[in-house]
């Protein structure tokens, strides 16, 4: 793959953040709950975060990333995921929501293994962590939505 290419998947991956933000800050809007009110503002934030850490990368000159180039990402693999509506059901946004934070996990945890530059793997390292973060907290959630009478 070539630099540019990166900065192709680089750019895949903030219009992602900002989607994930764009997404959580609305679901915050609808939800009453103030539990679910304050975790999807925590995650809305975090997402801005992360577009800020990849707008970062993206400003630098081409030459500077540091990747292998005979890697493959399997990105497309992961482009054909639906598009997050303020539409869906709760229960179908969360599953959505969960799916994405799964997609960018890997897609960061595959930029971090084949960066080559100490500083940009830990970035993506952190990146993947964050996300399984995310996908961890939804999971819980999904799990007392989807199924009330467990306790």
């Amino acid at each position: 793959m070539t630099p540019e290419d990166y900065r192709k998947i680089l750019s895949l991956a903030i219009d992602r953040e900002v989607e994930s933000y764009t997404f959580y800050r609305g679901i915050s809007d609808k939800v009453k709950d103030n539990n679910l009110k304050k975790l999807f503002n925590e995650l809305a934030g975090e997402e801005t975060k992360h577009r800020q850490l990849l707008e970062g990368l993206m400003s630098r000159d081409v030459k500077e990333l540091k990747f292998s180039a005979a890697k493959d990402y399997k990105i497309a693999d992961q482009m054909a995921a639906p598009k997050l509506s303020m539409d869906l059901k709760p229960i179908d946004g969360i599953v959505l929501a969960i799916r994405k934070e799964l997609e960018a996990m890997q897609m960061y945890t595959q930029l971090a293994g084949h960066s080559t530059d100490a500083g940009q793997k830990k970035m993506f390292t952190e990146l993947a962590t964050m996300e399984r973060g995310h996908k961890a907290r939804l999971e819980d959630l999904y799990t007392e939505m989807a199924f009330p009478e467990v306790w």
